[in-house]
């Protein structure tokens, strides 16, 4: 396929806007970058995809989310509203995820597919939980995913808090997955081993997590001090705070993804550093749980690679982004915080990079010669000037998701013309509904 009349934003290492641009994709990948003059000479009979100078530029990476969250949406818990974090999540989110079938689990991931083909993110990488649905739960996402056409990584969310059986048996469902991926890898599947967070996990538990994740190859997916009572309930049990205590367990290191850290010290950075470990921000989760404000460009300064997730809330990273912009300014009281170049290389570089522990034979987030065919095309049209220096601005103060037409991952066209071409949208809306209702009345 050769999409043509492009202005084409190819981000990357050398990141340039070309105007009148085209892509020619082969085999899921961009074999040729260059105008459409040159490209329809070199490539007469490959069938051609006019844009019609709309904005075409890599596809979204989520670096951290939740799919099992969405009947979350509108659901009113009964009582008085949380009063703080550890509220929140035994009021609301250990109550739903107690409630969830496997049914639940696999419209609950096809609802935030779907939402994320329509934003244009087609690389996400999951942390689930189901403690009375565990066995085969992966593989219900899975279903899911392959049926959307995107990337996903998944794990499952090992803890004490359900008891020893249930512990187990999550261990056992990260193990399961990972050896059921083919030994090649899979363009459209990976998998890491999930764990909640220090605060519900023993010390038995950590240690039986490493082994299992030792044998099976696999890096960690967990909450780390998300809140400050993770740092209070480590201090407590361990003498220790959390980054300490997963880094002396065996939990840190380059294939683990250590999310949030928003109440992490100097020390702790250090040890995220010098570990290699990936810290994900998710700065609307962080704004709604009221936990605070992660120390990103600190982290940053100190060698910390950090990129950018959602934590279960929409998979429109475009939303995440200008989130993030806003909120530091605000805390800090400066202006000069959290500048749009630096944003745009954590969601597209940075995550691409965190997504090779993954797929490490794909080059993600830009549109260059070799790299994968994952792109959006933008209805956008800027009444000023737009390069490639001044694009993090556009995307933050003049770009709307909403503009975007169509989708690509793989060079599989998964919506176009705002239309889905993988996933049954009325289909899963209405069956989602009749699942969401059933679990909030068990809930």
């Amino acid at each position: 396929m050769l999409i043509t009349h492009a202005r084409l934003a190819t981000l990357g290492a050398d990141p340039q806007l070309i105007e009148d641009g085209a892509l020619l994709i082969e085999d899921g990948a961009i074999a040729e970058v260059g105008t459409t003059a040159e490209l329809t000479i070199r490539h007469p009979r490959v069938e051609r995809w006019d844009v019609d100078g709309q904005l075409v530029m890599p596809a979204a990476i989520c670096g951290h989310t939740h799919f099992y969250g969405a009947f979350a949406r509108g659901m009113a818990v009964p009582g008085e509203p949380a009063r703080n974090f550890s509220q929140i999540l035994e009021r609301l989110w250990w109550r739903l995820d107690r409630a969830l079938t496997l049914d639940d689990v696999r419209y609950s991931a096809l609802v935030c597919l779907a939402d994320a083909v329509r934003h244009g993110t087609t690389t996400l990488i999951d942390h689930h939980a189901s403690p009375n649905a565990i066995a085969g739960s992966l593989d219900a996402i899975a279903g899911a995913v392959q049926q959307a056409g995107v990337r996903a990584s998944l794990c499952y969310e090992v803890t004490d808090r359900d008891g020893p059986e249930r512990a187990a048996a999550g261990i056992a469902e990260n193990v399961r997955f990972a050896a059921a991926l083919p030994a090649a890898g899979s363009p459209h599947l990976a998998a890491s081993f999930g764990l909640h967070a220090s605060l519900t996990l023993s010390d038995e538990t950590l240690a039986d997590c490493v082994d299992a994740a030792g044998a099976a190859g696999l890096g960690f997916h967990v909450h780390v001090a998300e809140d400050v009572v993770d740092q209070e309930d480590s201090l407590r049990k361990s003498g220790k705070r959390v980054v300490q205590r997963l880094h002396e367990a065996g939990i840190l290191g380059p294939r683990t993804i250590a999310v949030h850290c928003v109440h992490v010290d100097r020390e702790e950075m250090a040890l995220l550093a010098s570990s290699g470990t990936w810290v994900t921000h998710q700065p609307r989760s962080n704004m709604n749980n009221a936990v605070g404000v992660a120390a990103v460009e600190e982290m940053l300064q100190a060698g910390v690679p950090v990129a950018l997730g959602n934590d279960g809330f929409s998979n429109n990273m475009f939303a995440e982004i200008k989130a993030a912009y806003l909120l530091h300014k605000l805390q800090q009281r400066d202006p000069r915080a959290m500048p749009g170049d630096l944003l745009l290389r954590m969601a597209y570089s940075n995550n691409a990079a965190m997504a090779g522990i993954f797929w490490p034979a794909l080059r993600l987030a830009e549109l260059t010669a070799g790299a994968a065919a994952d792109l959006v095309v933008i209805d956008y049209h800027p009444t000023t000037p737009l390069m490639a220096g001044n694009l993090p601005w556009h995307l933050i103060f003049g770009y709307e998701a909403s503009m975007i037409t169509a989708t690509v991952c793989a060079g599989r066209v998964l919506m176009r013309e705002r239309q889905l071409l993988t996933l049954d949208e009325a289909e899963i809306t209405a069956r989602s509904r009749e699942l969401a209702a059933a679990a909030w009345t068990r809930l």
